[in-house]
């Protein structure tokens, strides 16, 4: 017998009249059932939040940032535990799975030195004859109660990156895990559930995707941290002109190969990250590698490599140690990059390897020759697959990467810093990597892209400026 999850309500256990089930996308099989909230106790946790808003912004700061410290110690205490849990209802690789949980660690181990070192900053106005004796100590609070909206890609790490930035800065927040993907969020809740933080700076609530509207309307959460897709997130922005919405969504990541990146070992380098980073996450990731441009004198001998990387990726059952790559989050995903795959094709493409579905999952597949009309071409796949461009010399090569809606990041494999410096200043994208696949994150840089990927940025610090507003206390009469 199946035992129903209980979801967090202002920071206790609850459970609803109906409930959902999360299934396995390796074989289907029935992972868990999770309760969900019913309406009143929605408004319930909404309330808790807002009253919760001048208490939670007052606790001292070793307070947060205990409570931070206690759940990054926990989580990395539980590794192996939640690490499976993610696998069984993401299909993320097990060794994936545990890196998750490793990153999900740092996040809130950074935002306990956040919370400890946010001190503001001073300034002396007596720079002007009207401000003798005056000045000015600036200071960072909560702009109210936060609604974290979380993806199912990375069902604990995405979630940290709204959840530890908040408790940072003393926002309650109401977090809304992926309906495929609530588990984690809800181990999460069990450990948060340890700490003394206060009733009501937080709820882990499984809705349906028919209710979010409602949160996102309701004026008692006036932040909203959405990760997603770019169609959803900016519905959200354009449906509350006067909240403040972070939107982390979509990419369609490029891999730059220049001239000068030209050594064998050079391209074995590339070959090997962009086959990885195409692939990882079953290509599941708004940074996964799915345009590769090559300038024309490497790009003969870069395809081969490529193409041979790709094929030797293990796929399979996701828990096995040995598996690179597993299902996609459910068959309709993968129906989905089969479909975009055979549009691919039809228009002229050519399939150098996979280009086949089986049940959830997706073959590594890497296409060549994709014409322009082709949706692959435009759009965020989310899948394993990657296609190759040729092109000559840098210029047209950085011309190609900002021929997209989205910016998110790029990776840059080139020697040549002033190359990088340029890549730097003339890429539309959020963040570029000199030397690697444009797939690296660390938790603490600003994360978020341009265009249609999004406005604001992720990273603790940067979240955290985005959860609050700067207020000045101006002092008078000083002899300074």
């Amino acid at each position: 017998m199946t035992t129903t999850h209980e979801f967090w309500l202002a920071g206790r256990r609850a459970s609803g009249e109906a409930a959902f089930e999360v299934r396995h996308p390796h074989d289907d099989s029935l992972v868990a059932k999770v309760s969900v909230p019913t309406d009143a106790q929605v408004e319930e946790a909404v309330a808790a939040a807002a009253a919760a808003v001048p208490v939670f912004a007052a606790t001292p700061a070793h307070q947060r940032a205990g409570a931070l410290d206690h759940v990054a110690r926990r989580l990395a205490e539980r590794t192996e535990e939640i690490a499976r849990l993610i696998t069984a209802e993401n299909g993320k690789p097990i060794k994936w799975a545990r890196g998750e949980v490793g990153r999900a660690v740092s996040v809130f181990r950074w935002a306990a030195e956040e919370a400890r070192r946010t001190n503001g900053e001073t300034l002396r106005l007596d720079t002007d004859p009207g401000g003798t004796g005056r000045y000015a100590i600036v200071r960072r609070f909560p702009r109210g109660a936060v609604l974290g909206i979380a993806p199912f890609n990375f069902p604990l790490n995405l979630v940290a990156h709204k959840v530890a930035p908040a408790i940072a800065v003393g926002a309650p927040i109401i977090l809304k895990p992926a309906p495929a993907t609530p588990l984690s969020a809800l181990v999460l809740g069990e450990i948060l559930a340890e700490t003394d933080l206060p009733a009501g700076s937080w709820s882990v609530l499984p809705v349906e995707n028919a209710k979010m509207p409602a949160l996102v309307q309701d004026t008692r959460l006036p932040v909203i941290s959405f990760t997603g897709s770019d169609k959803v997130g900016y519905q959200i922005m354009d449906s509350v002109p006067r909240k403040h919405v972070t939107l982390e969504l979509g990419g369609n990541a490029a891999a730059v190969v220049l001239a000068d990146w030209n050594s064998e070992a050079d391209l074995d380098w590339a070959a090997g990250r962009i086959a990885l980073f195409a692939n990882y996450q079953g290509g599941q990731s708004c940074i996964s590698v799915q345009r590769v441009i090559a300038d024309a004198s490497v790009y003969d001998r870069l395809v081969e490599k490529v193409v041979a990387k790709v094929g030797a990726q293990v796929t399979g059952d996701p828990s096995d140690e040995a598996t690179d790559v597993g299902p996609l989050v459910d068959r309709k995903a993968a129906e989905r990059v089969e479909s975009w795959v055979e549009d691919a094709v039809a228009k002229g493409a050519k399939v150098l390897t996979g280009g086949s579905r089986d049940g959830a999952a997706y073959a590594p597949t890497v296409l060549a020759e994709l014409p322009a009309d082709a949706i692959l071409a435009t759009a965020e796949v989310f899948g394993p697959v990657l296609s190759l461009h040729r092109v000559e010399g840098t210029e047209e090569a950085f011309a190609a990467v900002n021929d997209s809606a989205f910016g998110l990041q790029a990776g840059v494999f080139t020697h040549d810093v002033q190359t990088a410096f340029r890549a730097h200043r003339e890429l539309e994208v959020g963040g570029v990597v000199i030397g690697d696949a444009p797939s690296y994150r660390a938790d603490q840089m600003p994360y978020g892209g341009v265009k249609d990927s999004g406005v604001g940025r992720e990273g603790v610090r940067y979240a955290m400026d985005d959860f609050t507003f700067e207020k000045v206390l101006v002092l008078t009469g000083l002899d300074l």
